[in-house]
């Protein structure tokens, strides 16, 4: 446990002395381009690329993983934002996004009743699906951001989730 708490100090340390030499560097820029990868909701990982001009930013994120029949998720989300306090190394980002999620998983159960039946009554498996349009906050400290989105409209609603959210580090040049 010392050893997780150490790796997790040094991490942060090194972000932060990254994040205070470039903080002068990105007064003077006008474009930026964002790389970085998340953890969160609807989709277990996720790796983002935004390009961003002065305060308006776009980003991209999506990632998918297959573990065999009916057992793998997939997402694709964009957004549009405007990007507050840009030159500190805390700034905000808020704009709107949307972005689509499917996932399937295996379902025992479901499993057990069919082969006992003989026939197919339910799915083999459960699955979600989400297609969205939502408003986001994206809040950043030395790279480590987090990102809210609340779901203000759903174009598809297998699954309606209140909230979305992502947590992640992004390195930008």
């Amino acid at each position: 446990m010392r050893q997780f708490f150490t790796a997790i100090m040094l991490f942060s340390s090194l972000c932060l002395a990254s994040g205070i030499s470039d903080s002068e560097e990105k007064q003077t820029k006008e474009g930026r381009i964002q790389f970085g990868i998340s953890a969160g909701e609807p989709t277990p990982l996720s790796a983002t690329i935004g390009v961003g001009y002065k305060a308006a930013i776009m980003r991209i994120q999506g990632m998918g993983w297959k573990n065999g029949t009916n057992d793998f998720w997939c997402a694709l989300r964009g957004g549009l934002a405007w990007t507050f306090f840009r030159e500190l190394p805390f700034n905000i980002d808020v704009g709107i996004g949307g972005g689509y999620a499917y996932a399937e998983a295996p379902n025992g159960m479901h499993q057990a009743l069919n082969k006992a039946n003989g026939a197919m009554y339910a799915l083999p498996y459960n699955f979600e699906e989400t297609l969205d349009l939502s408003a986001e906050v994206w809040v950043h400290l030395y790279g480590i951001y987090t990102q809210i989105s609340y779901p203000l409209y759903y174009f598809m609603d297998h699954t309606k989730p209140t909230l979305l959210w992502r947590a992640g580090y992004m390195f930008e040049i």
